[in-house]
């Protein structure tokens, strides 16, 4: 089957730069939201994007314009009726993304294919809930989705072959580079990496050291481009917490429990960058 128009399904970080992504890899896109103040929003990210890559001369104002003019925006999911592709990245909750499918089940032909950019839910639960879960598959982008090369590329148990191909040459057509990993809490990339941010929540909770020296012995003691905290500042706490939260319930071992400072900091409204204060503080 071949892709021509694309609706991503959540207008927010994740997905305004998913449709950045395939709007400048020429396919048309329908940017859909609950509401049209959201979707503008999203919109309004992908402009700033852009013009920034004009101003440093990745891009022409016409190249610019091109990509925007692929861009729609919706408010309602029976415009993907005529589309091939969507991909869902809306919040990371199971019941709001079930609820998502069963409507799209309802909307598509049985020929397109549904796809969720879940961090770490299982692709198999969520392809379980449509008709046709062999044309069911996780797209896992990293943030900022522009920017990042990576694309986790997850198979259910009943993904075929066909599907994994067609996603996997979008992927390489997006100018990103696709890994295939199979069905699992967390994939690789989170079952990884959020444990690490999630002790070093739990090394400033038993007061080892502060934010910034922890930081800084990950930084120049292991050459990560940025420290835990912050990293986890940028990804926003409570999507870190989140995800902990789905290991810790999944694989059921203590192992993932997620930090009670985390957890303390989510429920307080500290949530990183997004909301002015996290590990850091933020203008």
């Amino acid at each position: 089957m071949k892709l021509e128009k694309i609706m991503v399904i959540g207008s927010g970080q994740m997905g305004n730069g998913i449709a950045q992504v395939c709007a400048q890899a020429g396919y048309e896109v329908l940017l859909n939201d609950m509401k049209q103040e959201f979707a503008e929003k999203g919109l309004a990210n992908i402009v700033k994007n852009l013009t920034r890559d004009v101003e440093k001369g990745r891009k022409t104002e016409e190249e610019k314009q091109a990509v925007l003019d692929r861009i729609t925006l919706s408010t309602d999911k029976k415009d993907a009726a005529d589309t091939q592709l969507v991909i869902e990245a809306a919040v990371e909750n199971f019941e709001i993304k079930k609820a998502i499918f069963k409507e799209l089940d309802e909307i598509v032909g049985e020929d397109v294919i549904l796809s969720t950019n879940t961090s770490s839910l299982p692709i198999t639960d969520l392809a379980a809930v449509v008709s046709h879960p062999e044309r069911f598959i996780g797209m896992h982008f990293m943030n900022p989705v522009p920017v990042m090369k990576l694309v986790e590329i997850i198979r259910g148990v009943q993904t075929d072959d066909e599907t994994y191909q067609a996603i996997h040459d979008l992927t390489l057509e997006m100018n990103k580079v696709p890994v295939e990993v199979n069905d699992s809490y967390g994939f690789v990339s989170n079952r990884v990496l959020m444990p690490m941010i999630n002790e070093a929540a739990f090394t400033l909770y038993q007061s080892v050291a502060t934010p910034e020296a922890i930081d800084q012995v990950m930084e120049l003691g292991m050459n990560h481009p940025m420290g835990p905290l912050k990293l986890a500042d940028f990804i926003g706490l409570d999507t870190c917490l989140s995800i902990m939260q789905v290991l810790y319930d999944g694989f059921n071992d203590p192992k993932y429990r997620p930090c009670p400072l985390l957890k303390k900091y989510v429920a307080a409204g500290y949530l990183g960058k997004k909301s002015g204060r996290g590990f850091y503080k933020y203008d």
